[in-house]
């Protein structure tokens, strides 16, 4: 699919679009366009100009950050039909992370200049683009508190049902994540040796099914239950 609009109803099965007043969803769409990224390009890194704002409809992208030593820090893997890019938007700052393709992808893209165009025609619909960085900041916090206060296996359990559930983004859940052990302990700082040892404990208590590159959540009620200890 070439064209944008022929996108639309996969973005509104997300919560952010689909709630936008429909004269703004046009707007944006009116002004996107599609970029197709391959697996492992680089999009934007860290320091780089903010160039807009990014739906993911096909694939994942990766977005994290590599220190002076090599050690990579994952904070997400951004999927369909999931929004992101907005802090840029709002402060007109360099990148602050990379992003690169997890796999082949295809995104929207509203460039910057036609979304700073569209906010100032009508000003109300900052509100909105409000709401999208809100969400964010608010899954920051919930993280920032549990690396602080849950021990590993909790930790573990509550974000695979946070990403199993799209971060509230969508209507649902899913049952298999394509996440590898390695980017999941990432995620989490813990060492990937922790992270397999949880994974292998819930296996064998018949909550998960592991695979490769994919873990099937198998028991929701019992994974809630190693999310509150």
């Amino acid at each position: 699919m070439n064209d944008v609009n022929a996108w639309r109803p996969r973005l509104l099965t997300g919560h952010w679009f689909a709630q936008l007043p429909p004269s703004l969803q046009d707007s944006v769409l009116a002004a996107a366009r599609l970029r197709r990224v391959p697996a492992g390009a680089c999009l934007f890194q860290r320091g780089d100009a903010p160039c807009g704002l990014y739906a993911v409809v096909e694939g994942s992208m990766r977005i994290g950050a590599v220190n002076a030593q090599g050690k990579e820090a994952l904070l997400a893997l951004v999927e369909a039909p999931q929004w992101f890019g907005e802090i840029a938007l709002f402060d007109g700052q360099p990148r602050t992370h990379d992003a690169y393709a997890e796999d082949d992808c295809v995104l929207v893209w509203v460039p910057q200049g036609a979304l700073l165009a569209l906010l100032t025609a009508t000003p109300a619909w900052w509100r909105d683009f409000a709401l999208l960085m809100s969400q964010k900041l608010r899954l920051a916090f919930v993280m920032l508190e549990q690396q602080s206060l849950l021990a590993a296996a909790p930790r573990l359990a509550h974000r695979l049902l946070m990403i199993a559930q799209g971060y509230g983004e969508v209507e649902g859940a899913r049952r298999v994540i394509r996440l590898g052990q390695e980017q999941l302990a990432m995620m989490l700082s813990l060492s990937r040796q922790t992270t397999n040892q949880i994974l292998k404990e819930l296996e064998q208590q018949g909550v998960v099914r592991l695979s490769y590159g994919e873990i099937e959540i198998v028991d929701w009620e019992a994974l809630g239950q190693v999310a509150v200890r």
